[in-house]
C-alpha cells in the first residue's frame, strides 16, 4: 500500500509500506519499487567504489534516515485518475451535468406578487422549489413558511435589491417563488371531465404576458376554466401570473396536436366554435352564446387567421364608437365572458 503528500516544491513524497510477504520483519528487506535492499535470492546490486562519493563530497549513506518516504517527480499539471475528486454530490464542489441543468431550468419558472404567490401556495404547494421574501411580507406568509420548513423547501429572507435580482423585476411585490411548471392537459382528457356548461378560450398567437394575465383573471372571475394554447409555458411566466392576481390557479392550459386540431376535437365533442371580429359578425348584444362553446381570440394587430375564421360556427363583434381600431384583447375577453356568464350562469 502507499500514501502520499505534496511538498512546497510541487514534488510528491510517496511512502511505501511492505507487507509480510515482502519481509516486513526484516529491516533491510528488498524494495522492488526503489531497487534497494537485499534481493530475495540473497544477491545484492553491485556497490559503488567505497572511495567514490557523490557530488558535493557527501556520502549517500551519511545522514540517511529510516523514513519510508521517498521523493519522486511528477510532471506539472498532470493528475492521475485516482487523484481526481469524486464529485458524487457530497462535497460543495459537486459535479452538475450541464444538460441536466438545462432541462431543469426549462422545467422551472419564477412567479412573484403577493396575491399570485398566496394563491399558488393554496392551490399547489408541492410545485414550490425555493422562495424569497422581504421581511415585511413574512407575517402574511406564516403558513407557507411553516410548510416549507416542514417539507425541507429552501426559503430566504432578503432585502429589496436581492429580491429584485432573484425575481428579475422590480415589481416583485415582496415575494418570489421558484416553481415547477405545469404542462398542458390533452384535449381528450379535458373533454372526458367537462361539465355540461363549459366555456373554453382558444388563444391564437397571443404571447404578451400582461394580456395573458388579464385574460386569466377574467376567466377566473367568469368561470371559464380552460385555455387552448400552443405553448402552455406562456401561462406560467412571472409577469402573466402576477397580472392574473391569483387567477392563474383557476384555469388550466389545454394542448392539442395543433391549434387547428384542438378546435376540431372540441367541435366533434359538441362545442360551438365562436370567433370574434372588430368589423363584422353578430353584435354581442344580439348573439345567443351556447353553454358549451370555445371562444377563439387572436392578437390585436392581425386578429384571427383566415383558416381559424373558417372554422367558426358563430362570429360576434363588440359594438362601440369606432374611434379606435379594436379593444385590447384582454379587455375584449372580459366583455365577451361577462355576456356568456350572464346568459348561462343559472
Amino acid at each position: 500500500m502507499n500514501d502520499e503528500f505534496k511538498g512546497k516544491s510541487g514534488k510528491v513524497k510517496v511512502m511505501y509500506v511492505r507487507g509480510e510477504e515482502e519481509g516486513s520483519g526484516s529491516k533491510g528487506g528488498y524494495n522492488p519499487r526503489t531497487g534497494k535492499g537485499p534481493r530475495q535470492d540473497d544477491t545484492r546490486r553491485p556497490s559503488r567504489n567505497a572511495d567514490s562519493k557523490p557530488r558535493g563530497g557527501r556520502d549517500r549513506g551519511e545522514g540517511r534516515s529510516d523514513s519510508p518516504w521517498r521523493t519522486v517527480s511528477r510532471a506539472p499539471n498532470t493528475t492521475p485518475e485516482t487523484d481526481k475528486p469524486d464529485h458524487g454530490g457530497i462535497s460543495g464542489k459537486s459535479f452538475i451535468d450541464p444538460e441536466q441543468l438545462r432541462r431543469q431550468r426549462m422545467e422551472e419558472t419564477r412567479v412573484y406578487g403577493e396575491n399570485a404567490c398566496q394563491a399558488l401556495f393554496q392551490s399547489r404547494p408541492e410545485c414550490i422549489v425555493r422562495a424569497w421574501f422581504v421581511q415585511s411580507v413574512t407575517p402574511r406568509f406564516r403558513d407557507a413558511l411553516k410548510w416549507m420548513a416542514a417539507n425541507r423547501k429552501a426559503y430566504h429572507t432578503v432585502d429589496e435589491a436581492e429580491l429584485q435580482k432573484a425575481s428579475g423585476t422590480e415589481h416583485h411585490g415582496g415575494v418570489c417563488f421558484l416553481i415547477k411548471k405545469r404542462v398542458g392537459m390533452p384535449v381528450g382528457e379535458w373533454l372526458a371531465k367537462a361539465d355540461e356548461k363549459d366555456c373554453v378560450l382558444a388563444l391564437e398567437d397571443i404571447g404578451n404576458p400582461h394580456n395573458l394575465g388579464g385574460i386569466m383573471r377574467s376567466c377566473a372571475h367568469f368561470g371559464a376554466k380552460g385555455l387552448l394554447v400552443d405553448d402552455a409555458s406562456l401561462l406560467e411566466s412571472g409577469a402573466a401570473v402576477r397580472t392574473a392576481e391569483g387567477g392563474a390557479e383557476h384555469v388550466q392550459a389545454i394542448s392539442g396536436e395543433s391549434f387547428a386540431a384542438g378546435l376540431k376535437a372540441f367541435r366533434k365533442a359538441g362545442y360551438t366554435i365562436v370567433t370574434t371580429s372588430s368589423h363584422k359578425g353578430t353584435p354581442l348584444s344580439q348573439a345567443e352564446l351556447p353553454a358549451k362553446m370555445v371562444l377563439v381570440l387572436g392578437q390585436e394587430r392581425d386578429g384571427l387567421s383566415e383558416s381559424t375564421l373558417e372554422q367558426g360556427d358563430l362570429s360576434v363583434s363588440i359594438g362601440g364608437t369606432g374611434n379606435v381600431e379594436s379593444l385590447n384583447v384582454s379587455v375584449a375577453t372580459g366583455i365577451l365572458l361577462a355576456e356568456w356568464w350572464r346568459q348561462n350562469k343559472a
